[in-house]
């Protein structure tokens, strides 16, 4: 089969409402009824990584095995049928910049402005304005273009791809990089990581040399890095040593060695991915190459209050959560920011299974996050109703 760029839409379904019958009939190897695809673009090459645009969500970027990246206006592209032999689907843009292939997971788009940066194994990390391309691919004010309508951008259908140049080039890397991330309060700050296990720091403001430089952040291959959105002091690198590195960017070496506030090891495989929660500013989930995507709560760490069940089943320090669903390594996942604690996540499962991989949506129970005593007391409520229950007159299923 091609390489598809798929776009559907989910029913997230409401909170412990699940019934036996419903989980019962649970087929892993099925799609979800809940999915329902809206489009399929037949994709140039492999759909390594996937960032829609804030300031337009019909605009999205993907990286993908060659040195571009790829713009689409998934509203404005027809729909496709993923058979063998089918041509490929023609982005709307193409940024150029990198000379060597892009790495698999180094793409970000900006929150603050239409920027979008990438890193790859040229070792160099590449920013782009998607005004500049909206300009060269409409001929008009960029501004009237988000107002549009879908039928209306559908009229600017075309033969091929418009080229756009970047508008900077970064070098300060060693090695390719693995990862970058834009300041969430700045579209002149951005961080990258890579192979050469640095956390750097760029702002424009400076020029394209880097701002900040932390050698040797973690002990082997940074793979990502994520920037707190309730607090931009705060940063999460991820590594192949397995661990979790957080950092407050006004403290980040002592005497040339990094000083990360915490680290946090709960996985038994490299990290491939991180990201902080945007419901909750101390909590963050991390995935990795063994299958586990891990929930933590730094406001945890340290909290010596600990129920005797938890006493007999130590977890290291702010490990909350732990979800087991997937067969092979995790990819990427997102925080869905309208949904609070709900996440999809998916994983390449080429190796355990021959092809393919697999995208789960999911929710955290609420009796897992919430106050220990609300709740308890909930329970109780709960366990208080059924005691005075008859037989006849308890509920035929429930959570």
């Amino acid at each position: 089969m091609p390489n598809t760029l798929i776009i559907a839409n989910c029913e997230v379904v409401k909170p412990r409402v699940a019934a036996a019958e419903h989980t019962s009939l649970f087929n892993e190897e099925a799609q979800s009824p809940f999915v329902k695809k809206c489009k399929t673009l037949i994709h140039p090459g492999e759909v390594n990584r996937i960032r829609e645009l804030p300031q337009c969500t019909n605009i999205m970027a993907t990286h993908t095995d060659s040195p571009d990246v790829l713009i689409w206006d998934w509203a404005a592209q027809p729909n496709r049928h993923p058979v063998i032999g089918a041509s490929e689907s023609i982005p709307d843009v193409i940024l150029t910049g990198h000379t060597d292939n892009a790495t698999e997971f180094a793409l970000a788009v900006c929150p603050a402005e239409p920027f979008v940066i990438s890193g790859g194994r040229d070792n160099n990390v590449v920013m782009w304005s998607m005004q500049d391309a909206l300009v060269s691919l409409y001929r008009q004010d960029t501004t009237s273009y988000w107002q549009l309508r879908h039928s209306e951008r559908s009229s600017f259908t075309r033969k091929e791809s418009v080229k756009i140049a970047p508008r900077g080039i970064f070098k300060g890397h060693a090695a390719p990089v693995e990862d970058v991330q834009f300041c969430p309060s700045s579209a002149v700050e951005f961080c990258s990581v890579g192979d050469d296990s640095c956390l750097i720091f760029w702002d424009l403001r400076s020029g394209n040399t880097p701002s900040v430089k932390v050698e040797r952040a973690q002990q082997a291959d940074l793979h990502c890095v994520d920037w707190n959105a309730h607090d931009t002091n705060l940063i999460l690198t991820g590594s192949a040593d397995n661990s979790v590195y957080m950092f407050d960017r006004r403290n980040l070496t002592a005497g040339q060695v990094a000083s990360p506030i915490h680290k946090f090891e709960g996985h038994t495989a490299p990290i491939l991915s991180i990201q902080w929660c945007p419901n909750r500013a101390s909590v963050f989930a991390s995935a990795a190459e063994d299958g586990i995507l891990n929930i933590w709560d730094y406001d945890k760490v340290g909290n010596n209050k600990r129920t005797e069940r938890a006493k007999a089943r130590p977890a290291p320090p702010g490990l909350f959560f732990q979800h087991g669903g997937h067969r092979d390594k995790i990819v990427d996942f997102h925080w869905n920011p309208l949904e609070p604690w709900t996440i999809a996540s998916i994983s390449d499962d080429v190796a355990s299974t021959g092809g393919g991989g697999t995208l789960q949506i999911w929710r955290i129970s609420d009796l897992i996050y919430r106050p220990e005593e609300e709740v308890i007391a909930d329970l109780t409520k709960f366990k208080e109703h059924l005691t005075q229950c008859g037989p006849s007159e308890a509920p035929k299923s429930s959570n």
